[in-house]
């Protein structure tokens, strides 16, 4: 979770759209669509980084030369398997790590220049949220309204309701959240995210690992997030179906790579149009990876489980 103390109101304002970025060679880069506003609320800009795993190994690339923008009220995904990028990729965009090359704009504020600029207006939700886990739901989201500098009594009512809109009873807000589920503690996160109004919301892989009727819950809270919050939307997921139902457009991410962009009807009747196959995001993504998403996810699990 990103944090900061400073008070900051929750619909940020208007600010100029940023000057277009140089073509690239990356394909499908489309123009702007009937949802976006005119102006960008999240820039990646030939973005690369690369980690050192050891003194005589050599460094392995994250994220390599990666382009795109996010227009003000989109929810755009990134899809790719595990390992091949997208945390890595949010946690640039949150200020969580540095950049080794490029350059990341939220709103037009520079991540490294502007970092506490950039902060007050995001938030990010992971796939391993962290809590204070002796505490309750209600607790850890009136705790977390206060660093934010948000009013007690405001944020007790606001909690309340996204808490029920995301399935948790009241009866349930003064349990202490080591004793609930998985899927339970991944609603807390995103109603603790949500409660602070970031105008760009941070979902990392948000409903893995969640039971079926959790991760619908979750997904229809997002959807209804983008109806009625003033809020951009970067997901990142490795489920196709979530990828298809919930993104305005979507890039996919291989070993680092952005290999291919657009909305996703847009990528199905391309592949479907050039390449003859089925117009689903399965099939986009074998062709323009070279592997199915499916036994990528089946190898890591069985890698987990062997480890």
């Amino acid at each position: 979770m990103v944090i900061n103390t400073e008070p900051r109101p929750s619909i940020a304002p208007p600010i100029a759209p940023l000057p277009v970025a140089p073509p690239t060679e990356q394909p499908m880069r489309p123009a702007a669509r009937p949802w976006a506003d005119g102006s960008t609320a999240l820039l990646i800009d030939h973005v690369t980084k690369r980690f050192k795993l050891g003194r005589n190994k050599p460094a392995v690339t994250a994220i390599d030369d990666v382009s795109f923008r996010v227009e003000r009220g989109e929810v755009y995904g990134i899809l790719g398997a595990n390992g091949g990028g997208k945390s890595t990729l949010i946690r640039l965009v949150s200020t969580l790590l540095t950049l080794d090359t490029g350059r990341v704009e939220v709103l037009g504020h520079d991540v490294e220049r502007d970092e506490m600029a950039v902060k007050r207006l995001i938030n990010r939700v992971s796939v391993d949220a962290a809590f204070f886990k002796k505490l309750s739901p209600h607790e850890n989201l009136l705790y977390a309204a206060r660093l934010y500098g948000l009013k007690a009594g405001d944020a007790q009512r606001d909690a309340e309701r996204i808490l029920a809109r995301l399935g948790i009873a009241k009866s349930r807000l003064d349990s202490p959240l080591e004793q609930m589920s998985r899927g339970m503690q991944q609603k807390v996160a995103i109603a603790r995210a949500i409660l602070t109004s970031p105008t760009l919301l941070l979902l990392d892989e948000p409903t893995t690992g969640l039971d079926p009727r959790s991760k619908l819950d979750v997904q229809t809270f997002i959807e209804e997030i983008k109806a009625t919050h003033d809020a951009t939307i970067l997901l990142t997921t490795h489920d196709l179906a979530e990828a298809d139902r919930l993104c305005d457009r979507l890039s996919i991410l291989d070993r680092g790579r952005l290999v291919v962009e657009g909305t996703p009807d847009e990528l199905k009747d391309k592949v479907a149009l050039e390449h003859d196959l089925p117009p689903s995001l399965e099939s986009v993504f074998m062709t323009w990876t070279g592997h199915s998403l499916d036994d990528d996810v089946e190898d890591e699990e069985n890698d987990s489980n062997h480890a």
